[in-house]
């Protein structure tokens, strides 16, 4: 079986999604700098407990623990936004807000990977990745 896919950061996002669907709390994947960034943005912003990057007999695994065992996963919904197919781009004032501000998305700017109200604040508009709440 193959680990390359068309998008990877597509693929990362539904292994999330199916891991919180069958109750698992971590999750191991195929490196890359790109899903390192979002995976640390999700740290951050409290949606998953770590991120680890360990070596593999090829390459890296990113490492993602979801939540504690025996306890919820704080993500409700984790959604693709901007496709191989369909980027979507964006100004700074017309950055969403996700849930009333309950919700992130996260941004791929010039200045690197952000949330919506660091490009906000910062006047950088970008690629829209996906949004979390």
């Amino acid at each position: 079986m193959s680990t390359t896919t068309t998008d990877p950061i597509a693929d990362m996002l539904s292994r999330i999604r199916n891991a919180i669907a069958v109750n698992k709390n971590e999750v191991s994947l195929p490196h890359s700098k790109v899903k390192e960034a979002v995976a640390k943005l999700l740290k951050e912003n409290n949606y998953i407990d770590t991120v680890d990057v360990e070596p593999a007999p090829v390459g890296k695994t990113l490492k993602l623990v979801i939540n504690p065992p025996q306890s919820n996963a704080r993500i409700t919904e984790i959604k693709r936004l901007s496709t191989p197919g369909r980027r979507y781009y964006t100004k700074s004032d017309k950055i969403p807000t996700v849930m009333r501000g309950r919700g992130i998305v996260i941004v791929s700017t010039s200045k690197g990977m952000m949330t919506g109200l660091e490009a906000k604040k910062q006047g950088v508009g970008g690629e829209l990745i996906c949004k979390v709440y």
